[in-house]
């Protein structure tokens, strides 16, 4: 048995679960296995990352111009490339519902496992709040049923779509991969109608801050714009990483997991380059720098509604409702598994009769609910999610450089393209990243950093002493350190 954790029958100085023992207690923590193929977990990771498409990344022509977003954009693309390819490999290893946190726990300890754990919550239980109160301006913008965006609409938004959570992954998913297919096919009608204004001069229309370091009309803001617009480049790839979330529930993972990962990166991609271009040259950067919905301005300019720009606003709610229903599920499987194993508070883990988490599910929707209600403020909780995110990127590919060093022997079904080489790349970006959400939002990165700081003190103090040894991303673990500790012993004279 691994130091530090523990059967639900026999917890060291803690109370026991009702039941008779592991084999109990995980039955009543059973997701739906075999639910979701190849493509429904391809539409799950470009759902997670569509509504950026639409909104949010433009912001970053106000950091860097048109180039400085362009460089960072490529940049975080080849970070998220590099941290996909060391995932692919990761989730064939053990495909459970664990994530990053069970790779981290392998590689990293119980420390870097709740770590990174931890740091994958804090980015996706504010990002569905955030994304909640877009969805209200959406409504209230199009005169949907004469809504204004209010509490309302917020907890109609988790209302339904947790509901729908909670009567199966497969339909779930089903539901997301539709609504993903609408809002991607809508970009690419975008892109066609703001092609055909398309004008490089606009691209480079931001005037030019003389003061700064390598200041050009590609550079307006210099060099440390660049690094300015980080934060946005991540938009158009920001939640890809959570496929492996669905590894538990996946037909052969071993397979699905790696092609989903590649196919999903490949989309986003394109889309990312498409969306980008199209609507900077049709109007401008300094015209969408600060829009709200950047793809409306960018047909409309200084005219009226069209029936593109009209056609375009209504998918740009769909990309909005597929990454806010995708994020739920993301977060509900990470809560899921960190509870089951004991990180958390275990009844977070229980499953309905439909094996879905119901308290895993509505329990950060009632956070997140009261996030939107009293905060109200979708950027703030967006950069909130953006400093999680970034922790975790890192801590995930340093596990996979670990395991590539300590156990090259592991059993790999697929393997990383470069090797440690290319998590190491994946690394030094986020890490890069990380410090960046602090130029952009310093309130934001404190107040995440906070949120850290109370769920360790909470791991230090009570948790990590009554982890639940038979849970899967434990037993995996486990497993490494026995093995360790027999090769030391055959080692020995």
């Amino acid at each position: 048995m691994a130091q530090g954790t523990d059967t639900p029958t026999s917890p060291p100085g803690g109370k026991a679960d009702a039941g008779s023992g592991t084999d109990a207690y995980l039955h009543r923590r059973t997701l739906r296995r075999g639910s979701a193929g190849w493509l429904l977990l391809t539409g799950l990771g470009v759902a997670y990352v569509v509504s950026g498409d639409y909104s949010g990344w433009n912001i970053g022509l106000s950091k860097g111009g048109f180039g400085g977003l362009a460089a960072a954009t490529a940049l975080m693309g080849l970070m998220y490339a590099c941290l996909v390819f060391s995932l692919a490999e990761l989730s064939a290893i053990l495909p459970t519902a664990g994530g990053g946190y069970g790779f981290a726990r392998r590689a990293l300890g119980t420390w870097g496992g709740f770590l990174t754990g931890t740091a994958i919550l804090i980015e996706y239980i504010p990002a569905p709040a955030a994304i909640s109160l877009f969805i209200g301006d959406y409504v209230e913008s199009l005169g949907l049923f004469g809504l204004t965006s209010g509490w309302p609409v917020y907890l109609a938004c988790f209302a339904v779509f947790i509901g729908i959570h909670l009567w199966g992954v497969g339909e779930a998913l089903r539901f997301s991969l539709i609504v993903t297919a609408v809002a991607v096919a809508a970009l690419l009608v975008f892109a066609v109608g703001a092609l055909t204004d398309f004008d490089p001069d606009r691209l480079n229309d931001i005037p030019v801050d003389t003061g700064a370091l390598g200041s050009s009309s590609w550079l307006p803001f210099g060099l440390l714009g660049i690094w300015a617009a980080f934060p946005f480049g991540m938009w158009f790839f920001l939640g890809v990483e959570g496929v492996p979330l669905a590894a538990e529930e996946a037909k052969d993972p071993v397979r699905s997991m790696p092609r989903a990962l590649a196919i999903s990166l490949t989309v986003l991609v394109g889309l990312a380059v498409l969306t980008f271009l199209s609507a900077t040259g049709a109007q401008g950067a300094r015209a969408i720098q600060e829009a709200g919905n950047p793809l409306v301005v960018a047909l409309e300019g200084d005219g009226g509604p069209t029936g593109l720009s009209r056609f375009v606003n209504y998918a740009g709610l769909a990309g909005l409702v597929a990454s806010f229903f995708s994020l739920i599920f993301a977060g509900s499987r990470q809560l899921f598994a960190l509870s089951r194993a004991g990180y958390l508070p275990r009844f977070l883990s229980l499953t309905n009769r439909r094996k879905s988490p119901y308290l895993g599910l509505l329990i950060p929707g009632a956070i997140g609910f009261t996030l939107a209600a009293w905060i109200g403020n979708g950027g703030r909780m967006l950069n909130v999610a953006v400093f999680g995110a970034t922790i975790s990127y890192a801590l995930m590919a340093l596990s996979h450089i670990v395991l590539r060093r300590r156990e090259p022997g592991l059993e790999r079904p697929y393997r990383t393209p470069g090797g440690a080489l290319t998590s190491s790349v994946a690394l030094v970006l986020a890490c890069s990243a990380l410090v960046a959400t602090f130029l952009v939002d310093r309130d934001a990165a404190f107040i995440a950093l906070g949120v850290y700081v109370v769920a360790l003190a909470y791991f230090a103090l009570y948790s990590r002493h009554r982890l639940v040894a038979g849970a899967p991303e434990e037993e995996f673990a486990a497993l490494a350190a026995a093995e360790a500790e027999l090769s030391r012993d055959r080692t020995r004279p």
